[in-house]
């Protein structure tokens, strides 16, 4: 496997442009499904759950280019509505092709989907929404058949704001009869994006980014050509690793009303931050300083996906953190791998504590899932000595080459991929 070779203690500096957002792309990707016809999407990043995707999307019958970050497609060949086992299991995203595919066909066959390990993730919030628009559901040793001679608009109530549930939900209801309701939307920036999306194929959906969706079922979408929002994940961890640096980088293409909560948290440390229409300067000269108390949860509160990044920085800091996440249960498993390298953090549950102490030091750790091996990387460049960071896979599926990106603002960082051996070349 791939391992990210770093020379820490160089502060970032420069200008990067943010690359467009892989939890806005993949839903994007699979609603253009409910559309025959040519597609264009414009900045899609070349991620690993992206090229999987378009794999599954070409094993169901579509025809897919990615040049540069311009995806092509022609979904009128699809010619079957049973997603692969094997590409399901490699990434989670893939729940995503169930409404789509089942308002196309009136059947859908899929299976359990894989992702990272960090936390049960059940899809029964897909698959009661799916049921209150009409759907028959059978599942049979993860094997999950779903079928629906017509789609029936319906109120639906989520308990919880499950972002894919509600995008699932969406896309089925896009050309379900009448009209559907889901209350207890989740908010995120990426449904917004979805909702645009499906508006611009035809389709009559508002209240996207609030608590309450409102979709008129349609008889029949266009094709069409969009541009995908830019990747607040990626803006966010580019951010802190200039602050966990003490750097000075701007950022561009951006969208700073995406990244409120963790603006917040920067400045509340010490951090230095300018906001002009879509970019953004960080700056942070000297040590930051501890953030009393961090709690994850759904937008627009603090992401969980920048929790282990932000976790970095506040392990350098003066004083005592403390972070509660309340999203994912497994999100804490970059701990051990910072403790190799001086981090001073204990877990009591869902909570961390955090101690900064002045300096990390270099070693080799591993990325157990995207997020925390983005933290990881951080915590190299901020290192003093050599980190090497191991299943760099993990990273590639959230970040277009996460070494190009930091080489761009002057980190000794590289790639290093193994030479196969005779056995792997008898393979």
């Amino acid at each position: 496997m791939d391992k990210l070779v770093i020379e820490g203690g160089t502060p970032l500096s420069g200008t990067i442009r943010i690359h467009g957002a892989k939890n806005a792309a993949l839903p994007i990707l699979a609603a253009s499904l409910l559309a025959e016809g040519v597609h264009s999407l414009h900045n899609v990043p070349k991620l690993l759950d992206i090229e999987t995707m378009l794999h599954i999307l070409e094993r169901l019958g579509c025809s897919c280019a990615h040049e540069d970050d311009t995806v092509t497609m022609d979904t009128s060949s699809v010619d079957t509505s049973h997603v692969p086992e094997d590409l399901m299991r490699q990434m989670r995203s893939s729940i995503f092709l169930m409404g789509p595919l089942l308002c196309r066909f009136g059947e859908v066959t899929i299976y359990q989907p894989g992702g990272c390990a960090i936390g049960e993730r059940k899809i029964d919030l897909h698959l009661q929404g799916l049921k209150q628009l009409g759907a028959e559901i059978e599942e049979v040793n993860g094997r999950i058949s779903c079928r629906a001679a017509k789609l029936t608009g319906s109120d639906i109530h989520l308990d919880y704001p499950s972002v894919g549930a509600t995008e699932n939900i969406m896309m089925a209801a896009a050309m379900a009869e009448g009209t559907t309701t889901i209350s207890g939307a989740a908010r995120e920036p990426e449904i917004q994006d979805l909702q645009n999306y499906l508006n611009k194929m035809g389709a009559q959906i508002i209240g996207a980014g609030t608590d309450t969706i409102t979709i008129q079922g349609v008889k029949k979408l266009q094709p069409c050509s969009y541009e995908v929002i830019p990747d607040r994940i990626v803006a966010g961890t580019v951010m802190i690793a200039a602050a966990a640096t003490r750097g000075n980088v701007t950022l561009t293409h951006t969208n700073a009303g995406h990244l409120t909560s963790l603006i917040h948290v920067l400045r509340r440390a010490g951090v230095q931050i300018t906001v002009c229409n879509d970019i953004i300067n960080i700056s942070c000269m000297g040590r930051p300083r501890a953030v009393e108390r961090i709690v994850t949860s759904p937008y627009p509160s603090f992401p969980t996906d920048l929790q282990s990044q932000v976790m970095v920085l506040l392990s350098l800091a003066e004083g005592f953190s403390v972070i509660k996440e309340t999203v994912f249960e497994g999100r804490f498993k970059h701990v051990e791998e910072m403790a190799r390298m001086g981090a001073d953090i204990s877990i009591d549950l869902n909570r961390a504590f955090i101690r900064g102490v002045q300096r990390l030091y270099g070693a080799t750790v591993e990325a157990t899932d995207l997020r925390a091996g983005a933290a990881l990387v951080i915590a190299g460049l901020a290192a003093q000595g050599t980190t090497v960071v191991e299943q760099a896979h993990h990273i590639d599926r959230g970040y277009d080459g996460i070494e190009k990106l930091f080489q761009k603002l002057g980190a000794r960082i590289s790639r290093k991929v193994p030479v196969p051996g005779p056995l792997d070349l008898a393979n």
